[in-house]
């Protein structure tokens, strides 16, 4: 009987046809993403050094500025909340503060699929939004916060690289 090999033939038939096949992934050498406003600092990143606990001062954040931060090792990091994923004992994490003046929406944008909390005076914050960056532009993670002005700590955990571009900006009203 014929029908029983009829799936198998239509899946070699999709799987040989090159209209169907998957389209192949951008050129991202070749043609870079245009970014928004908000994000244009991404692709000027300054080197610095995440906090392991109490010295989260030291690893200061410019809004709108990325930033090339260098992780510790999870047991080397001392975190004032506890994150809600922290990873294990071979990944990396730290902290690094960033101040708002402005109350509004901001985001957080990261290269990598880390996991990362928003603290303020001793609480985890919600995040309002989750996204991905646009194609080719090495944004591969968005979280967005709403913010009031104040002191804020950005916990980043579970990270499998000792390193992770971060970046947070305003996001413009609507």
């Amino acid at each position: 009987m014929p029908f029983p090999l009829l799936p198998a033939l239509l899946l070699m038939a999709v799987m040989t046809d090159p209209a169907s096949a998957a389209a192949p992934a951008a050129d991202c050498a070749a043609a870079p993403a245009a970014l928004p406003e908000e994000l244009a600092g991404w692709t000027a990143p300054a080197p610095l050094e995440a906090a392991t606990g109490a010295d989260a001062a030291a690893a200061t954040l410019v809004l709108g500025t990325a930033v090339d931060l260098t992780l510790k090792p999870t047991p080397q990091v001392a975190y004032p909340v506890r994150p809600e994923r922290p990873g294990g004992s071979v990944s990396h994490g730290g902290i690094v503060r960033f101040s708002v003046a402005q109350a509004g929406v901001y985001r957080v944008a990261l290269d990598s699929s880390v996991w990362i909390d928003v603290v303020a005076d001793g609480q985890r914050l919600v995040s309002v939004a989750h996204g991905h960056g646009p194609d080719c532009s090495g944004i591969r993670k968005m979280v967005d916060f709403r913010l009031e002005p104040g002191i804020y700590l950005l916990e980043i955990a579970g990270s499998g690289t000792p390193a992770v571009r971060v970046m947070v900006a305003s996001v413009p009203a609507a």
